[in-house]
C-alpha cells in the first residue's frame, strides 16, 4: 500500500524525529544501500537500436520526473523526432509490455495515462521488453520515465531531475532518507542534471555536476492553463503524491484561496468513504475541489456497480490543476539531447 513520504526526510534537521529515525533505521538503510549500489554496477541487460533517454532522480518520488519526461518529448518533436514513452506503470496491474490505449489507472498506473496523452506510451516492468515493443513501432527515440537505477536497459542519456526546494533531503538512503542508493554510487551514472524550481537545496549537487563537467539545466513548473479560475471560489485541495505540500504551495502561489488541504500516500487509491467526505466538506463550505492531474486520472469515470458512485461524482466535481515544465534555456536542453541521440549511432 502506498505510504506518505516521511516529513523528517526533508524536514528540520533539529527536530527529534529527524535525528532519531534515521539513526534507528540506519542498519536497514545500510543493507538497502549496498543492494542498490550492487544493482547499479551491473552491465545493462539490453541495448536498444533506438536512443534511450532516461528521466530519473536520485531520490524516491516527488522530483518531477513525469512532467519533465513530457517536456523532453515535446522538445524532441520540435527537433523532428518521434518519441515514445516507456514506464513501469507503477500502481497498475497489467502484465507484460503494453501500449497504453483506452486503459484505466488501475490497469497501467496514473503516470502512464498522463504520458499517453502527450505521445505513444508503453508500460512494462521489464524495461528491455518495453524497449523491444517500441522498436516495432514508428518511434525513433525512447523516453523512459524513471528507471535510472534499473540495469535492464542501456541509456544514451540519464537526465537526473532534482527539486531546488528540497534537494536530496537529509542525504540518507531509504528508509533513513529519500536516496534510492548511496549518492556516490549514483553520480557516475548520471549524465546531466535538471534542477526544477527555486531554492538552494541543490547547490552542492550542482557544484558536483559542474566540477565533473556535466551539464546543469534549469526549469520551472508553470500552470498549463489560465490560473484565474483558482480564485473564483474557496478551494479545498487534495493530493496523493509524494509531496502534497508542494502542490498546495503551487495552488496558493497561483491565487487559490485554500481553506483546507488533505494529503494521502503517493499513488493513493481513493475509497468511497474518502470521496463522500471530500464532497460533503465541499458542499458544507461552498468550496471547489482541486487536485493534481495524477490524482484526477486515478479517479474512475464510471464504476461497474454504480455510475453515480461517490468516486465518479468526485471526479466530476473536482478539477485538476495542470502544470508543465518550462526550460530556462531551451537551446541548452536541445544540445544535450542532440548529443545523446547522435552519439555513437
Amino acid at each position: 500500500m502506498p505510504l506518505e513520504t516521511p516529513t523528517w526526510w526533508y524536514g528540520n534537521k533539529r527536530g527529534a524525529a529527524a535525528k532519531v529515525m534515521p539513526a534507528l533505521l540506519s542498519p536497514i538503510a545500510a543493507l538497502y544501500g549496498r543492494t542498490a549500489a550492487s544493482r547499479l554496477s551491473r552491465e545493462p541487460a539490453y541495448r536498444s537500436r533506438l536512443p534511450v533517454i532516461c528521466i530519473g532522480n536520485f531520490t524516491s518520488g516527488g522530483g518531477g520526473k513525469t512532467p519533465a519526461a513530457i517536456a523532453i518529448a515535446a522538445l524532441l518533436k520540435t527537433m523532428g523526432k518521434a518519441p515514445a514513452f516507456l514506464t513501469r506503470g507503477y500502481g497498475g496491474n497489467i502484465k507484460g509490455a503494453v501500449q497504453v490505449a483506452g486503459h484505466e489507472a488501475k490497469e497501467v498506473g496514473d503516470e502512464a495515462l498522463l504520458l499517453a496523452a502527450a505521445a505513444p506510451a508503453f508500460v512494462s516492468p521489464d524495461r528491455a521488453a518495453g524497449a523491444k515493443a517500441i522498436e516495432r513501432t514508428n518511434a525513433d527515440v525512447i523516453v523512459m520515465d524513471d528507471g535510472f537505477q534499473n540495469p535492464g536497459l542501456a541509456k544514451d542519456l540519464s537526465l537526473v531531475v532534482a527539486d531546488a526546494a528540497s534537494g536530496l533531503g537529509n542525504g540518507r538512503v531509504i528508509p533513513s532518507g529519500p536516496l534510492r542508493a548511496p549518492l556516490d554510487a549514483q553520480l557516475p551514472r548520471a549524465d546531466a542534471l535538471l534542477v526544477i524550481g527555486d531554492g538552494k537545496k541543490c547547490d552542492r549537487l550542482i557544484e558536483r555536476f559542474e566540477t565533473s563537467g556535466k551539464p546543469v539545466l534549469r526549469a520551472k513548473v508553470v500552470p498549463n492553463c489560465d490560473p484565474r479560475w483558482l480564485s473564483v471560489l474557496p478551494a479545498i485541495g487534495f493530493a496523493g503524491i509524494a509531496r502534497p505540500s508542494k502542490f498546495f504551495a503551487t495552488l496558493k502561489a497561483n491565487g487559490a484561496r485554500l481553506i483546507a488541504s488533505h494529503t494521502f500516500g503517493d499513488h493513493h487509491r481513493f475509497t468511497e468513504k474518502e470521496a463522500k467526505r471530500l464532497l460533503a466538506e465541499a458542499e458544507d463550505k461552498k468550496a471547489m475541489l482541486v487536485t493534481t492531474e495524477k490524482d484526477w486520472a486515478r479517479l474512475p469515470d464510471e464504476t461497474e456497480d454504480d455510475d453515480d458512485s461517490a468516486l465518479v461524482v468526485l471526479k466530476k466535481r473536482s478539477r485538476p490543476f495542470p502544470v508543465v515544465i518550462a526550460f530556462e534555456d531551451v537551446e541548452a536542453v536541445k544540445a544535450v539531447l542532440s548529443e545523446a541521440i547522435g552519439g555513437g549511432r
